[in-house]
């Protein structure tokens, strides 16, 4: 005979089984450590594998693909997040943590192994296929152990384990080609890999869950294909092939059709893998769209900003890595800010409006840049932008999660961060287009680019607009007191024998 108890060790293949233990005040600490290394992995990867990428390309050939070594693991990344989300909701994030970790780090030794650009290519697209459960599984378990009022808190430290995770990509990167090889730029994930792994393995220990399900993989393959049609669209639009041309009309066509048929496979499946009625929530609207703009608006200055001084004011890729301190430094303190004081009044809906006019605020001074001006008021400037961007993005991300049924915590986790995502990976090629037709016709000396940065600057300033428009209709709501994730059903455990 068997009995039930919500207090002994997992059953064997409980997964995620295991009531909090003793030790719990700890606990939160020991899981945050790991999952964010995990996170680290993802936020150097762009950072360090771009300061690569030319010595990558002497090494391998393969220059006219040179952009792909990006786009290939960006599109594994938006093909993956939305379902990981889901997946988690349904198997529990911890073994599907765990899962993601494995495949990236897999992948991870098949990049800096890699003999030729095309088997990069495609050990960069498994990459991001792992790449995408890494930032919103670590987010939304962090959710799952911390209750929301405290959430801010954690979240502001997550914040500046990534402003120090995106200054220091450039200069790991630099120092790998330098002294080692590009290959480690792959390579320096496998430990830390391993020590998040064994982190997530002994500290994390979340309640047993048993929920029945049934995977949309209709809706995950349209999700997918859509959002990779809308890379695609972004990342050769104007560049690789013209905007008029037929194939790139087709593939608009095309994305758009699919996103169709996904919201058409939504309506009718039973447990959708992006439920449309997270997206009827009023809150959570606001959240994406802000989500959207913030990351548009950050990695517009992460992009443009150490371009500027590079062509404009002649100074190294390392110094002008130097540059983005200012904006990371500025991104880190809003959200320890906007983090600490939402733990303590338990009101978020102030910090995405102010942080959208700092962004706005920010984005007008970055447009009256010349070739005179100081790099001190360069570095000012871009202070005020990734500030108010703190002061966006995670309250934004908390707001989302507190309005999310607890069964839905880590797909409402995925969509925003999807969104952010979205943000810099369409931003980018629509800025870079921007930036291209202005050098037309003036050369690329610093002259043309002191006129033509700027103009990309002011042509962000209505995507602040918007962001202050949506964030003012953000509703504040009571902040949870206890943590998302509650034991769902009692874990069985054979009986004494």
């Amino acid at each position: 005979m068997a009995r039930s108890t919500t207090t002994g060790p997992p059953s064997a293949g409980a997964g995620d089984a295991g009531a909090p233990a003793t030790g719990a005040a700890t606990r939160p600490l020991l899981v945050f450590v790991g999952v964010q290394l995990a996170q680290v992995m993802s936020s150097l990867d762009g950072t360090i594998v771009a300061t690569a990428l030319p010595t990558i390309t002497d090494e391998l050939g393969g220059f006219s693909r040179v952009t792909w070594v990006i786009t290939a693991y960006v599109l594994g990344v938006v093909a993956t997040m939305p379902l990981y989300g889901k997946v988690g909701d349904l198997y529990g994030r911890r073994r599907v943590l765990l899962a993601a970790i494995a495949v990236f780090l897999v992948a991870s030794a098949g990049c800096g192994l890699a003999p030729t650009m095309d088997t990069l290519l495609v050990a960069r697209f498994v990459q991001g296929l792992g790449g995408g459960g890494l930032g919103a599984l670590a987010m939304a378990v962090i959710a799952d152990v911390v209750p929301a009022r405290q959430l801010g808190r954690w979240m502001g430290y997550q914040g500046v384990i990534f402003a120090v995770a995106s200054v220091s990509g450039p200069l790991v990167g630099g120092f790998f080609v330098d002294h080692l090889s590009w290959r480690w730029a792959f390579l320096i994930n496998l430990p830390v890999g391993a020590v998040s792994m064994l982190v997530v393995v002994t500290r994390l220990k979340l309640p047993y869950r048993r929920v029945p399900h049934a995977l949309d993989w209709p809706g995950s393959a349209l999700l997918a294909s859509a959002l990779a049609g809308l890379v695609l669209i972004a990342t050769l639009g104007g560049n690789e092939v013209p905007w008029g041309s037929g194939r790139m009309v087709a593939l608009a066509i095309g994305t758009v059709v699919l996103f169709l048929l996904f919201v058409r496979q939504e309506q009718r499946a039973p447990e959708p893998v992006l439920p449309l009625s997270l997206l009827r929530d009023g809150v959570m609207r606001v959240c994406v769209v802000v989500n959207f703009t913030s990351g548009l608006l950050l990695w517009c200055g992460i992009f443009f900003i150490p371009l500027f001084v590079q062509e404009v004011r002649g100074v190294t890729p390392t110094r002008a890595g130097f540059t983005l301190m200012p904006l990371m430094f500025g991104a880190a303190a809003g959200t320890l800010i906007a983090g600490r004081r939402v733990e303590r009044s338990g009101a978020y809906r102030t910090w995405p409006f102010s942080g959208s006019i700092l962004m706005l605020v920010g984005m007008g001074l970055l447009a009256t840049l010349g070739a005179a001006t100081p790099l001190l008021t360069i570095g000012l400037f871009a202070l005020v932008l990734g500030t108010g961007a703190g002061f966006v993005m995670q309250p934004s991300l908390l707001a989302a999660q507190n309005a999310a049924p607890a069964k839905d915590l880590g797909i409402a986790t995925s969509t925003a961060l999807l969104f952010r995502s979205l943000g810099n990976t369409v931003g980018i090629p629509i800025f870079g287009g921007i930036l291209n037709a202005q050098l037309v016709g003036e050369g690329r000396g610093p002259a043309a680019f002191a006129d033509a940065v700027p103009v990309v600057f002011l042509a962000a300033v209505p995507v602040a607009v918007v962001s202050i428009v949506v964030a003012w209709r953000l509703q504040d709501r009571p902040l949870r007191d206890d943590v998302a994730l509650a034991p769902v059903a009692p874990a069985p455990v054979p009986a004494d024998g």
